[in-house]
């Protein structure tokens, strides 16, 4: 069995780094622990500077059990920014809650673990461990106020219905064991080509595992938990979960679907379209009559899954290479919609888009942040989100899919409505109360640069186009 540890190095560093946080928290006064937040922020940052030394890394380790290339190094870059964002915009949001501090930063970055494993899951036991590995992190996470009713509610929610998901996946994944004899994902599309069909126990445990991976990417009609655990959950923990779970989500499911069923492909890309469509439409349906912020951006998050699903529905180097675009500009966007959402929670206590009424005299770069952000995820040019749905729809177009790439052009019109509804209170309704809102340093910095990246990718998309497609050709090869 080959084991080239050097190889493990962005997981090892990363694992190290949780642990190390550990142990300082053990070691310093309270007083002193709120600078574990600044601490994982910089220790996440030179792991994320180290990644970059794994492109063109292709190659597998432990008998194809766990898979290093630039698919998985990709994504891994996208968890970490998502943690190096989240961790500077939460350090003085989480001091307010009061109690574990130090922990707080422990299980995001044990969750960043988790994703990392799961990006570069190579058969099905690994798969399995990673994916608890971080769900069981952000299980903790949801429910972290634990003297917040919303808070615990959310976490008890989540924690039902990710079992209930995690059991449906679990049984599809024994299913196709059976069927083929191997947990080894690139072993199992051989058994399935020598089997020459499709069994009913087969067919039965791929649709147990869409509907397992539906749960963790909020895909219609998975996504009941949503937004209960949206609201509820910590706004950080709220962020990290809707970029970096789903994301994690995605790329697992791409993996196995694209090396270990692509003797079905024909069945699963109808399957996916039929999906993508229903999640589009409810997403941005239901967001529209939100009052609640937290609420109208779950639902959105329901409706960027519905397009980033059309990249799988392409099946293709382009559609692989537009879910890993739209995946990592959609990490500065909600990101960057969350911190504003966290900064005026802090200071208000309030979540109701009613509140925001004049919030471009209250605090000008919470809703120039803001404004910015909701319209790249309504796909508006020269912004990122523009430029990622162009990724996104080019791929699927000239294949059979162009009825689904209208039903996404029109409701990407839909969500500008209830886009620039929130903006039109920022900026056209007069304030209740006029006094400046105080936004800390390390919040500060997470809005400046996702509104910076959000604006420059739209304008200059080039360079993460090509890692974007660095990417989805390792898938391929």
């Amino acid at each position: 069995m080959d084991a080239n540890y050097s190889l493990l190095s962005i997981e090892i560093a990363t694992t190290l780094l949780a642990i190390g946080v550990i142990v300082i928290g053990l070691l310093v006064p309270k007083e002193q622990k709120y600078g574990l937040g600044y601490l994982v922020t910089i220790g996440l940052t030179g792991i994320l500077l180290l990644s970059f030394s794994f492109y063109g890394v292709n190659t597998k380790l432990f008998d194809g059990m766990y898979i290093i290339d630039d698919f998985s190094t990709f994504f891994k870059q996208l968890f970490l920014i998502a943690a190096i964002l989240v961790s500077m915009a939460a350090t003085l949001y989480v001091k307010k809650i009061g109690t574990n501090y130090g922990e707080f930063f422990v299980m995001m970055v044990f969750a960043t673990v988790g994703m990392m494993l799961l990006s570069s899951s190579g058969d099905f036991i690994t798969l399995y461990l990673a994916l608890e590995t971080m769900t069981i992190s952000f299980y903790i996470l949801t429910g972290y106020k634990k003297n917040d009713s919303k808070s615990a509610e959310a976490g008890v929610k989540y924690l039902i219905l990710g079992a209930m998901s995690s059991a449906i996946l679990l049984y599809g994944l024994s299913l196709v064991y059976g069927m083929t004899g191997t947990t080894v994902i690139v072993e199992v599309a051989a058994k399935i080509k020598v089997l020459g069909s499709m069994s009913p126990a087969l067919l039965v445990g791929m649709i147990f595992l869409i509907a397992g991976f539906g749960f963790k990417i909020s895909a219609v009609p998975f996504q009941m938990w949503s937004p209960d655990v949206y609201e509820g959950a910590p706004t950080p923990v709220t962020a990290f979960l809707a970029v970096g779970s789903k994301a994690a989500a995605f790329a697992v499911l791409i993996r196995v679907f694209f090396v270990a069923f692509p003797a079905f492909q024909s069945q699963w890309r109808l399957l996916f379209a039929a999906l993508a469509a229903l999640t589009i439409i409810i997403g941005n349906l239901v967001a529209i009559p939100q009052t609640n912020i937290k609420r109208m951006l779950a639902y959105s998050s329901i409706a960027q899954a519905g397009y980033i699903m059309t990249g799988i529905v392409a099946a293709s180097v382009a559609g692989v290479k537009g879910v890993a675009f739209y995946a990592m500009l959609y990490v500065f966007a909600t990101i960057g919609a969350f911190t504003v959402v966290m900064n005026f929670s802090a200071n208000t206590g309030s979540d109701e888009i009613k509140d925001y009424a004049g919030l471009a005299q209250r605090s000008p770069l919470l809703a120039s942040v803001l404004t910015v952000c909701l319209l790249s995820m309504a796909g508006i040019p020269p912004l990122a989100g523009f430029a990622g749905k162009f990724y996104l729809f080019s791929a699927i177009v000239n294949q059979g899919y162009l009825w689904l790439v209208i039903i996404g052009l029109l409701m990407s019109m839909a969500s500008v409505y209830y886009y620039l509804s929130v903006a039109k209170v920022m900026y056209m309704a007069d304030p209740v109360d006029n006094t400046p809102l105080v936004v800390p340093a390390g919040a500060k910095a997470t809005l400046l640069v996702t509104m910076v990246i959000t604006v420059f990718l739209g304008i200059w998309p080039e360079p993460l186009s090509v890692l974007a497609n660095m990417a989805a050709a390792a898938l391929f090869k």
